[in-house]
Order: C-alpha cells, then structure tokens, then sequence
C-alpha cells in the first residue's frame, strides 16, 4: 500500500524496522514510556501500521486491528508534535479507511482530547458511545467511520 497526496505526504504500511523511528516521533514513547515502545514494536511486527511520511522522514502513524467485536479498531492514531496542523491525521484517516477489511470501523479517544475530536469530526466520523473507568474523570468517547468511507462505500471490503 502506497498512497501519495499532493501535499508530498505518503502512506505506506510500516514494516518491523520502523518501530524505532516511530518511537522517536511520539511523544509518550520519545518521553520514555516503554510501555509504548514495547507496543509499537508488537504493532510493527504485525503489520498493523501505517505511516506517514515525507522527505524529511516520519511524521505520522496510525493502527489499525481487528480485536474490537473483530471490527477495524483504529488503536493508535500519533503526529509528530513537528508535524501536527499540517493534515497529517487526516491523511491517515483515509489511508486507513482505506485499509480496513471490516463493515465497521471504530476508534476512541478521552473526551479531553479535543484535536482528536475535532479531526474525527471534521471526517464525518460519529460518537457512538461513552465508557467510564478507563482513565479515573476522563471518559472514552467512541466513534465509527461512516459506511461511504470504507473501501468500496458500502462496507463491505472488497
């Protein structure tokens, strides 16, 4: 998969040996989580990343998995703090709309998280639900891609 956009931004799906390059973009595994890292190497192996990129290297990753009720679950979604307003997120939200293999592709972010809001908003992605407990006063907001997104605008794959 290789999708290039006008803006000189590429997607492609990230291989084992990106994990390291990756970690050095995000700030929660550039800021020592190894928690993180240990996560973005398992996503790697498993060929479940995205990346953007551009000439100057990494600026983007998102994940993609099928363990949500084996529906697309966007797990990840991280832009370099360099690289953030640019339309990056939005470049790997069609990329991995693109991607999914499932009728229903979901993702969650904390309802404090108001640039990922917004950016899901902004792609026509719809809250679907709420969950409290996850992170102790801050609920896990949930939402779905619109069926006109995936693949062949039915969502059904390919």
């Amino acid at each position: 998969m290789h999708v290039e956009t006008l803006s000189g931004v590429r997607v492609n799906r990230a291989d084992a040996s990106d994990w390291s390059a990756l970690a050095e973009i995000d700030s929660v595994a550039a800021g020592g989580d190894q928690a993180r890292r240990d996560s973005l190497r398992r996503w790697c192996e498993h060929g479940a990343v995205l990346v953007a990129q551009d000439a100057s290297g990494p600026l983007g990753y998102i994940v993609l998995e099928y363990s949500f009720f084996e529906q697309g679950f966007v797990t990840m979604l991280m832009v370099a703090p360099h690289a953030r307003r640019r339309g990056v997120g939005a470049h790997l939200l069609t990329a991995v709309e693109a991607a999914c293999t499932t009728a229903k592709l979901f993702t969650s972010t904390n309802v404090s998280n108001h640039p990922m809001q917004a950016l899901l908003q902004h792609a026509g992605w719809r809250p679907v639900g709420l969950l409290h407990g996850l992170d102790e006063g801050d609920p896990e907001l949930f939402h779905l891609c619109p069926r006109t997104r995936l693949r062949d605008g039915e969502g059904t794959g390919p």
